[in-house]
């Protein structure tokens, strides 16, 4: 067995062995609105419907979710590499001039922007928040959800985009 030591470099090679899906996770409050890429996105309970999202706390959308306590997720397609890419961007602009030139709908129950062109995308109220080192687990219920649920889904494994070659 290989164990050469710990360390936040070799923790990213080794957690960057498992494929996940993409995400971007959203919030509103008091006219302000943020976005950003997300792959730590699980969901936790059918019974209440609950997810989470863990958002590092110096992230500007943090206090936000925390103040306001609404996230919507977009699950992304194949073909949305590009939002992804601008969502993760430490130089993105910020506020409403980050979704300038992406089509979005508001979510129904929070208002939290929804990215067109998903394979999915969930609309929750926070009910729990968990600070994990320099993270908050944010547990939200489910309030509205939606497709259209086709198409190849884009997948971040090893440092890298993928995708399944898979559309359903």
């Amino acid at each position: 067995m290989d164990a050469d030591g710990l360390g936040s470099e070799r923790f990213r090679q080794v957690a960057g062995r498992f494929a996940t899906g993409v995400t971007v996770v959203t919030t509103v409050g008091e006219g302000a609105v943020r976005g950003m890429t997300v792959n730590a996105f699980a969901s936790v309970s059918l019974d209440p419907l609950l997810v989470l999202v863990s958002v590092d706390r110096q992230a500007n959308m943090h206090e936000l979710i925390e103040r306001h306590g609404v996230f919507a997720v977009t699950v992304l397609s194949a073909d949305q590499e590009a939002l992804s890419r601008w969502f993760a961007s430490p130089g993105r602009a910020e506020g409403a001039a980050q979704f300038a030139d992406v089509s979005c709908d508001a979510a129904p129950s929070s208002g939290s922007p929804v990215i067109r062109g998903g394979l999915a995308w969930l609309d929750c109220r926070v009910t729990a928040a968990h600070v994990a080192g320099d993270h908050t687990l944010f547990v939200g219920e489910v309030a509205a959800m939606g497709g259209p649920f086709d198409g190849e889904p884009l997948v971040f494994f090893g440092g890298d985009y993928l995708t399944l070659g898979v559309g359903r």
